[in-house]
């Protein structure tokens, strides 16, 4: 048996819901009604905290067509005039934030997601690329990435995105399957990816491909043939994504009920043979769903423990800027708040139009909060936490660590007979098997979730 491989009892023990964790506090601690007001002060703050460099998220929400498993914010493609408007007005939210934060900063990451950004005409990208670089210098090794969907991907966009210096796609293949794909609403790649990641790499961009594993109709057998074809397109990172089945969240997603949705133990044998696979190829696996070549920079920074984790994913200290966000739903993440714009598109494009910024939804993070969010960041990125260490740090003592975190190593009993985890000189090893269960682990040093158990998540497993 694999050490990476479950038994079908502790699969039971654990497969529980709980938070992904891409911030801590989760994002359904958010407060309404956040004050316009006080973004501005919290902007004009960040200037002083760390990390200095800055990271841009621009969210373009349309698609041509919807997938039925996504859990994003999106919405189907409109007409060219609302598209306009929508790129207009994220300018215009641009040019207002922009005026708050110091132009000397350098910006290290410009990440675009959706929806599905090549979805849209190019114009509209190169409109705000240009805009982007007539406020701010990027800085040397910054990377400028963007999610796209295969289905709507030409060599004439590759090249257009290589002239406007991005650096990184992630292509979401999501599964090779044609019947897979067919279930889930999405369309296969409208050029051959062997094709797509040649004309990628031949304009010096890195590829990621990312597949989406827990989907109706997934078998062992066929999920392996997507992955051996991912390995053999040969991408500087794999990533697999555990289906999330929030119908609660995503009424989309109540269509896939009709089909016999995998088990949690199917789907960790899933997960079980991409990771042999993707490891046996020579990639090594990075926190909860990503591989990269040896080479990568991810790869390099996990072996330094210097992995950082935010809503655009796992991202190096290089890249880990303060995240200041644009467009509708996105999520500013900076050192003292977090701050979600209006969900609606109209509504936020109404509000932008008056005001410049339009926040919705919003947390102000407390001195404690900051110990649990550096915690579990750790935990989440490296598989290995220092409490001394990280007290340290934090200049605070180990003993205040633990009572912010509510953490007691008793706690891990558990998951030490279970041989998960390991546990010596205040220092919290995970162990292979207990990659699975890191949102578990991570949880015990979660004070929020110990004292409020009405959130509704994702399972674990």
């Amino acid at each position: 048996m694999s050490q990476l491989l479950l038994d079908h009892e502790l699969i039971k023990k654990y497969d529980r819901p709980g938070p992904r964790y891409t911030s801590y506090p989760p994002a359904n601690f958010f407060k309404p009604s956040f004050d316009p007001t006080d973004y501005v002060e919290l902007l004009q703050k960040s200037n002083c905290t760390q990390p200095h460099n800055m990271s841009f998220y621009f969210h373009v929400p349309f698609c041509p067509q919807l997938c039925n498993f996504c859990g994003c914010n999106s919405e189907l493609m409109r007409d060219k005039v609302s598209v306009e408007r929508y790129f207009t007005i994220l300018q215009k939210e641009f040019v207002t934030v922009a005026t708050y934060l110091d132009a000397s900063r350098p910006v290290s990451q410009i990440h675009w997601g959706g929806g599905t950004p090549n979805g849209v005409p190019m114009h509209y990208i190169t409109d705000v690329m240009n805009m982007v670089r007539s406020h701010f210098q990027l800085s040397s090794d910054a990377e400028v990435a963007m999610e796209c969907n295969p289905a709507y991907m030409t060599m004439e966009q590759i090249e257009q995105l290589a002239a406007l210096g991005f650096n990184r796609i992630s292509l979401g293949i999501q599964d090779f399957d044609s019947n897979v794909l067919s279930i889930i609403h999405r369309r296969s790649s409208k050029l051959p990816v062997e094709d797509v990641i040649k004309a990628l790499h031949a304009n010096r961009m890195q590829v990621n491909l990312d597949f989406v594993y827990g989907l109706p109709t997934q078998t062992l057998d066929k999920f392996q043939k997507s992955i051996d074809k991912a390995i053999h397109l040969n991408p500087e990172r794999i990533v697999t994504f555990s289906y999330a089945h929030v119908p609660w969240v995503k009424s989309a997603q109540k269509e896939l009920e009709q089909y016999v949705l995998p088990s949690a133990n199917d789907k960790l044998s899933l997960f079980h043979m991409a990771y042999e696979r993707i490891t046996d190829a020579g990639y090594e696996a990075i926190g909860l769903d990503h591989f990269a070549r040896p080479q990568d920079e991810m790869a390099q920074a996990l072996r330094k423990h210097t992995l950082h984790r935010n809503f655009m994913g796992y991202c190096t200290v290089n890249h880990a800027g303060q995240v200041y966000a644009f467009g509708a739903s996105s999520i500013t993440q900076i050192e003292d708040a977090y701050v979600q714009n209006n969900k609606n598109t109209d509504a936020y494009m109404d509000i932008i139009a008056r005001q410049g910024i339009a926040p919705d939804k919003g947390y102000l993070l407390t001195e404690h909060d900051k110990v649990c969010r550096l915690v579990i960041e750790e935990l989440m990125c490296n598989q290995f936490i220092d409490l001394d260490q990280l007290a340290k740090q934090l200049s605070i003592s180990y003993e205040e660590l633990l009572n912010i975190t509510t953490f007691s190593p008793e706690k891990l009993q558990s998951m030490l007979d279970d041989h998960l985890v390991t546990w010596s000189n205040h220092q919290l090893t995970v162990l292979p098997p207990g990659r699975m269960i890191l949102r578990n682990v991570a949880m015990l040093f979660d004070p929020l979730q110990q004292a409020d158990s009405t959130m509704r998540y994702s399972r674990t497993l």
